[in-house]
C-alpha cells in the first residue's frame, strides 16, 4: 500500500498544473492573420477581434471557438480553432489551434485534421454545412454542402465542425445582423394570376431603362472616347438602350411574356436546374445586350448584377426565345437573352438588386483602346410571387453518425444480442459443446476483425477520463453520441456489470484482449515455454493496474493536457485503431505486449490495463455468483484453480470475479463428468454401491 501511495503522490506532484489551458492572446493570434488583412481591436469579452483590411477599415472578425463554444472533445478538452470571417459571413480561413484528440495527437497525426478544417475556406455561414456524404450516396441535390470527414476520426471532426458553426453563428448574431443568413427565395407555385403585358407594366413587374444617344455621349464627355460614336452624334435623340427586364421565375409573369414554345423550353430547363433564377432581357435600342464576341451559354460580357453589394453570377441559359403573341410588335424583333443565376448563391429577386449594362466604345483604328460607362437599373419583383422555404437544416450530428454506420450498428446489435443471450441462458450448453474452443476463437476473431479493426469499437480509458473531466467541469456529454458504435458496446458492458462483472467485456468483447489470446495460442503452436509469476507475485502484479488508473485520474485533474500522452499506456490505438502504422516506438511497445503474451498469458490485460481496472471496479455491481461451485471445490479439488490461466480462482475454490475473464473453462470442467474430480469420485462411489 505504501508503494501505491508513493507512486500516486509522485504523479500528482509531477503533473500538477492548471486544470484548463488558456486560449491564445492577441500576440499569439496575430501571426495567423495574413496580409492584406490585419488584426484590429478586441470587440467583446469572448475574444472576438476586428479584422481590418489594408486600408484599416473593418472587414470582418477574428475569433477562437473555445471561448464561444467550449464543446468537449473525446479527451474531455474543447477543440480550439481560429476563425477568420469576412463582413459578408464567408470563411476567409479556419486554423486548428489546440486540441487533445487522441486519434490525431498520437495516431493519425495532425495533417488530416488540418486538411479537414481547410475545407471551410470560401463557404458562407448561410450555407448549411455537414460532415460526411449525402444520405443514400450520390449528390443530395439540395442546399447542403458536404465536407469530407477523416476516416477513423469522424467523431472528432464532427465535434470540431459543431464548434466552428456554434462559435461563428454566435459572432454573426451579435456583430453581423445585416448579413443575410436566410434561405433562398423560390417562386410560389400557388400564385396563379392571369396577367398581360400591360398589367406587368402597370404593376411595376417589368424593369425598364431607356438611354438616348445623347445620354451616352454625355457619359463619355471629357474622356478619351468623347465623340467616338458617329451614330450617337448624328442622331442624339435615338434610342441607345431601351431595356426591359422580366423575372421569369413566377409562372404568371412568364405566361404573360413568352410563347408556348418558349414556355415549354423554359419548363424543361427548370426541371433540370431547379435552383436557377431565369431573367429575360429585351433591348429595343441599338445596344444589343452582348458584344459580337459573345459565346452562348457563357457569362455575358456587357451585363453584370449585384445584390447587397455582392456580385450576382449571371450566365446565358441558351434558350431560343419567342414572345407571346400579345406582346408589342416593336419588341418581337428586339435583341433578347434569357440569363440565369443560382438561388442557392443568395440571389433573391424579391429583394432589391441592381442590373448594370456596359456602354462600350473604342478609340483608335489599330489596337483601339476600349472605354466603358455603366448603365444601372434598380429592380425588385413583388414579394407576393415568392416564398422562402424552411432553412435546410443539417440533422443532429448523432443522427448523421447513426445513418453513416447503420449497417455496422445492426450487425453489432445482433451479434451482441446473440452473445448475451447465449451467456445468460445457454452458458452451460456452450461450455459443454465439444467444439467450444473453436467457437470461442471464432467469436474472438469477429471481435478483433469486425468490432476492432473494421468497426473501430475498441473501448479505451480515454473515454472514461473524458467523462470524469466533463463531470468535474459540468460540461455536456453530447460528444459520446458522435461514436454510436462504441457507445453501444459501452451500454452493453455497463449492463453486463450487473450480470457477470468485468468478464463479459474483458473475456469476449475487447479486440486487444482477443489479439492477446491469439498471441497465446501462437505461443503454444510454436511450443514456447510458459513464464507465469508465482501466486504471491501474481497477486502483487494485479494491483499495478489500479496504480496506473489512479495516476491517470490524477492527470485529469492536475494536467489535463497530458491525458492523451498518459493514455498511451494502452497499446490499443497502435494495434487496433491505426493497424500498427505509427512511430516505431509505439509499434515496439504494442509488439512487446503481444510477444510477452506468447509466454505469459494476457500479461497486459491481467496486470497493467487501466481500462481493466475500471471494469473490475464496475464489476462490483455484479448481483449474483453466476459460476456454480461445489463444496469439494478447493478442498480437496484444485483442478479448476490449476487450469485457470487468469488466476481468478482462490485457494478455497471461490471465484475472484474482479479477475475473472469469463473464459468458461471452469464451467466446462465443473459440468464434465470426465474432468470434474467430485463428479468422478461420486460416479465411482455410485458404481461401487450398485455393485454391492
Amino acid at each position: 500500500m505504501r508503494v501505491v501511495l508513493s507512486i500516486l503522490i509522485f504523479w500528482l506532484v509531477l503533473l500538477s498544473a492548471p486544470l484548463r489551458a488558456e486560449v491564445l492572446d492577441r500576440a499569439a493570434i496575430e501571426p495567423y492573420v495574413l496580409p492584406p488583412y490585419s488584426l484590429g481591436e478586441l470587440v467583446n469579452d469572448n475574444g472576438v477581434y476586428q479584422l481590418l483590411n489594408s486600408g484599416g477599415a473593418e472587414a470582418g472578425f477574428v475569433f477562437q471557438t473555445e471561448p464561444l463554444a467550449p464543446l468537449p472533445g473525446f479527451s474531455g478538452a474543447p477543440i480550439n480553432l481560429l476563425v477568420i470571417l469576412d463582413a459578408e459571413g464567408k470563411f476567409i480561413d479556419v486554423q486548428l489551434l489546440d486540441h487533445n484528440e487522441p486519434i490525431f495527437v498520437s495516431g493519425l497525426g495532425q495533417a488530416p485534421f488540418h486538411k479537414f478544417v481547410e475545407q471551410y475556406r470560401g463557404h458562407a455561414i448561410s450555407t448549411p454545412l455537414v460532415v460526411g456524404t449525402p444520405y443514400g450516396g450520390g449528390d443530395a441535390g439540395g442546399a447542403l454542402v458536404y465536407l469530407d470527414g477523416v476516416t477513423k476520426a469522424t467523431a472528432s471532426v464532427r465535434i470540431a465542425h459543431e464548434s466552428i458553426l456554434a462559435a461563428t453563428l454566435a459572432v454573426a448574431r451579435e456583430k453581423m445582423q445585416g448579413v443575410n443568413i436566410g434561405p433562398p427565395a423560390y417562386p410560389d407555385p400557388d400564385i396563379k394570376e392571369d396577367l398581360t403585358w400591360a398589367d406587368l407594366l402597370d404593376q411595376g413587374l417589368v424593369g425598364r431603362l431607356t438611354v438616348s444617344n445623347a445620354d451616352v455621349e454625355t457619359l463619355f464627355a471629357g474622356t478619351l472616347w468623347e465623340g467616338d460614336d458617329p451614330e450617337a452624334l448624328s442622331d442624339p435623340g435615338g434610342q441607345y438602350l431601351d431595356l426591359y427586364v422580366v423575372d421569369l421565375g413566377p409562372h404568371s409573369i412568364a405566361n404573360a411574356v413568352l410563347s408556348e414554345e418558349t414556355l415549354a423550353e423554359l419548363a424543361g430547363f427548370q426541371a433540370v436546374t431547379p435552383n436557377a433564377a431565369p431573367l429575360l432581357l429585351i433591348d429595343a435600342g441599338r445596344h444589343g445586350l452582348v458584344s459580337d464576341d459573345f459565346v452562348r451559354n457563357t457569362a455575358p460580357d456587357r451585363i453584370s448584377a449585384t445584390q447587397d453589394g455582392l456580385p450576382i453570377a449571371l450566365r446565358d441559359a441558351d434558350l431560343y426565345i419567342t414572345l407571346h403573341a400579345d406582346m408589342p410588335e416593336d419588341l418581337q424583333d428586339a435583341a433578347m437573352i434569357i440569363l440565369r443565376s443560382d438561388r442557392r448563391l443568395g440571389f433573391d429577386p424579391s429583394r432589391p438588386w441592381t442590373l448594370t449594362l456596359q456602354a462600350a466604345r473604342a478609340h483608335g483604328m489599330f489596337q483601339p483602346q476600349i472605354g466603358s460607362q455603366n448603365l444601372p437599373l434598380e429592380l425588385q419583383t413583388d414579394a407576393r410571387f415568392y416564398k422562402k422555404d424552411i432553412v435546410p437544416r443539417a440533422v443532429p450530428p448523432w443522427v448523421e453518425a447513426l445513418r453513416g454506420r447503420s449497417t455496422d450498428l445492426i450487425l453489432l446489435a445482433v451479434g451482441l444480442m446473440v452473445l448475451g443471450i447465449g451467456m445468460a441462458f445457454g452458458m452451460k450448453r456452450l461450455a459443454a459443446h465439444p467444439r467450444y474452443g473453436a467457437i470461442r476463437l471464432g467469436v474472438l476473431a469477429v471481435m478483433l476483425g469486425f468490432v476492432g479493426w473494421h468497426g473501430q469499437g475498441q473501448l479505451s480509458i480515454v473515454t472514461v477520463l473524458a467523462t470524469m473531466r466533463t463531470l468535474w467541469e459540468g460540461g455536456s456529454f453530447a460528444y459520446l453520441l458522435y461514436d454510436p458504435f462504441s457507445l453501444m458496446i459501452w451500454a452493453v458492458v455497463i449492463v453486463s456489470f450487473v450480470l457477470w462483472g468485468r468478464g463479459f467485456f474483458c473475456g469476449w468483447l475487447c479486440p486487444f484482449g482477443a489479439l492477446q489470446e491469439f498471441a497465446d495460442r501462437l505461443g503454444r503452436v510454436l511450443r514456447l515455454p510458459k513464464f507465469e509469476p508465482s501466486v504471491k507475485w501474481d497477486a502483487r502484479l494485479k494491483s499495478v493496474k489500479y496504480v496506473v488508473l489512479a495516476a491517470m485520474i490524477g492527470t485529469v485533474f492536475y494536467n489535463p493536457a497530458s491525458v492523451d500522452k498518459v493514455a498511451e499506456v494502452e497499446p490499443f490505438k497502435t494495434a487496433i485503431t491505426v493497424y500498427f502504422v505509427r512511430e516505431w516506438y509505439y509499434v515496439a511497445y504494442a509488439a512487446f505486449w503481444l510477444l510477452l503474451g506468447m509466454v505469459t498469458f494476457k500479461g497486459f490485460c491481467r496486470y497493467v490495463c487501466p481500462l481493466g481496472a475500471v471494469m473490475a471496479i464496475g464489476g462490483l455491481l455484479r448481483g449474483r455468483k453466476w459460476i456454480e461451485r461445489r463444496a469439494e471445490c478447493g478442498s480437496p479439488c484444485q483442478l479448476c484453480k490449476v487450469k485457470c490461466q487468469y488466476g481468478a480462482i482462490k485457494q478455497s475454490g471461490a471465484i475472484d470475479y474482479s479477475e475473472c475473464f469469463q473464459c468458461l473453462d471452469c464451467v466446462t470442467i465443473h459440468d464434465d463428468p470426465a474432468q470434474c474430480v467430485p463428479l468422478i469420485l461420486k460416479a465411482r462411489k455410485d458404481k461401487r454401491e450398485i455393485a454391492a
